[in-house]
């Protein structure tokens, strides 16, 4: 089938029967193929490069998608399915073809190669809906969001994991994809990132997993250990319990990831799996590495990372942290060149770049990233259909957003005292749906860097109003900058300083800090 052009009318793709079944859309703002070029251990064993080199063809429903997956002459003919709009069960359904191995309640990629799915235009959300590769090779998925998958309940989707791979998968690059859950397994989710039953060269990169019992797993078993050669980087996973990932034997490169709110363990090595964990940044969470529920022992090299407010269980048989003093175990090679942002700025560059619909944007290695940014308005994510997370969104505008940069977002935060089920660093990532709240009605919110920073104007936004009478404290001296009531922008002179304190000293209820903004000017 001979390639579109870039702004004409696609060819018709045709079935087995040679019936035309799908017809690509004018593609005014096409992308022929994948944005960037895969990194890490995807780059390996021949690269994976996905549908580039063949037809592009646009897809709204996830019945379009395996059309166009049978309408190809083979099942190795390169496609690439750029997909828009919201796809779900109700639009879902199982075709045939020589090309393909399809099914009605999930996306399926099985027996099949040199594959692209990118979302485009508006963006692509997979609602309820998984995406199964399954003895596949040479597969990107870029740019979608993938959400609510259950594995119980209904309706259920490929085995409740967002995206699962198993059973002789190969190169295979994920790539600015968010993948969301709405609970654990007890509310019907299991993993968002699994692989098992001989996955190998996968690249996980600049994508968001967060709200879910389980990150992801490689390897279903103790005795599943023939997975492995998997790069985690630029990842920020967000209020997961546990498998950040849970690694059962292979070898697994994680670097420069976020963790934020891992509530029972992170990084879960198993079954003698090996792990390069360098320059990771991890914040408000527990046991963020080592063997965790098992006496088969996994290893790990750490370098770099960061831990901010973390927690470590007492070891014991089944339980055998890294910390809180992280030492390596074991020597990981990999053989592809990377560059490592700086442990200290890595929450900075992941808020920047990781996720779908933020302009595909990456990290230089430098502490800074590059990239378009968004071409056009990200989408209004359609409401789940399954109840989400139980943490209350603001109730009243927030003020308006100043100029400049936020410099709370390269810092780090503490303070006099955390009511239940809050945390310090929920007033410096950028999210308007988690808080600090303190235990009583006063207390202190502090933002603090390693190095003296300049600011002149703070802003704080409630949740709903409630903070009365403030004083606003040079953290290094214990000065005070300003005095005065409510929330909002505060500006006063001018301060050189590694730490400033918003203290609460009045309040009508229980204040509950969103964000705590800080700017040079």
């Amino acid at each position: 089938m001979r390639r579109p052009a870039k702004h004409a009318l696609a060819a018709l793709v045709t079935g087995a029967a040679g019936a035309a079944i799908v017809a690509a859309l004018p593609l005014p703002q096409a992308s022929a193929a994948a944005v960037g070029t895969a990194t890490g251990y995807a780059s390996s064993n021949g690269g994976t490069t996905g549908g580039n080199g063949g037809a592009t063809v646009r897809a709204t429903t996830g019945t379009q998608i395996h059309q166009a997956l049978c309408g190809r002459a083979s099942s190795s003919t390169p496609i690439t399915i750029e997909v828009s709009g919201t796809i779900n069960h109700g639009n879902t359904t199982k075709v045939s073809g020589s090309s393909c191995n399809t099914a009605a309640d999930k996306i399926e990629l099985k027996e099949i190669s040199n594959v692209t799915i990118i979302g485009v235009g508006g963006g692509a959300v997979f609602d309820q809906l998984g995406i199964h590769i399954r003895d596949s090779s040479n597969i990107i998925i870029q740019n979608v969001t993938v959400r609510n998958v259950k594995k119980s309940g209904s309706p259920t989707s490929n085995g409740g994991d967002a995206i699962g791979m198993e059973s002789t998968v190969r190169n295979v690059w994920v790539d600015h994809v968010n993948l969301e859950a709405s609970g654990g397994e007890s509310e019907g989710y299991d993993g968002l990132f699994d692989m098992k039953d001989n996955t190998q060269y996968v690249t996980l990169s600049y994508s968001i997993l967060r709200n879910s019992g389980r990150g992801g797993l490689i390897g279903s078993s103790e005795s599943d250990t023939s997975n492995g050669f998997v790069t985690f980087h630029h990842n920020r996973y967000e209020n997961i319990d546990s498998r950040t990932p849970l690694l059962r034997g292979g070898i697994a490169h994680i670097y420069n990831n976020y963790y934020f709110q891992l509530h029972e363990s992170g990084i879960n090595s198993r079954a003698g799996a090996r792990a390069k964990v360098e320059n990771n940044y991890f914040e408000d969470s527990k046991d963020v590495l080592g063997t965790f529920y098992t006496d088969a022992a996994g290893y790990w090299q750490v370098a770099g990372n960061v831990l901010d407010n973390v927690t470590w269980s007492s070891p014991g048989t089944d339980t055998k942290p890294a910390g809180p003093n992280l030492t390596s175990t074991t020597t990981v090679s990999v053989p592809y060149s990377y560059r490592l942002d700086g442990g200290s700025c890595v929450p900075d560059v992941v808020r920047q770049t990781a996720g779908a619909n933020t302009g595909i944007r990456t990290s230089t290695g430098s502490c800074s990233t590059t990239g378009p940014g968004p071409t056009t308005p990200a989408p209004t994510t359609p409401a789940p259909t399954t109840p989400g997370p139980t943490t209350p969104g603001p109730t009243t505008p927030g003020p308006t957003q100043p100029s400049g940069t936020n410099l709370s977002l390269s810092g780090g935060a503490d303070g006099s005292s955390k009511a239940s089920g809050t945390s310090y660093g929920n007033v410096k990532d950028g999210s308007l749906s988690t808080y600090w709240s303190p235990s009583g009605t006063t207390g202190s919110i502090s933002i603090k860097w390693s190095a003296a920073t300049t600011v002149s104007r703070l802003t704080i936004r409630e949740v709903s109003a409630a903070v009365g009478s403030y004083r606003v404290l040079n953290g290094d001296t214990g000065a005070v900058l300003k005095t005065g009531s409510g929330s909002g922008t505060i500006t006063f002179a001018a301060t050189s300083l590694k730490k400033i304190t918003f203290e609460i000293t009045g309040a009508s209820s229980a204040p509950r800090i969103a964000e705590f903004e800080t700017y040079a000017s």
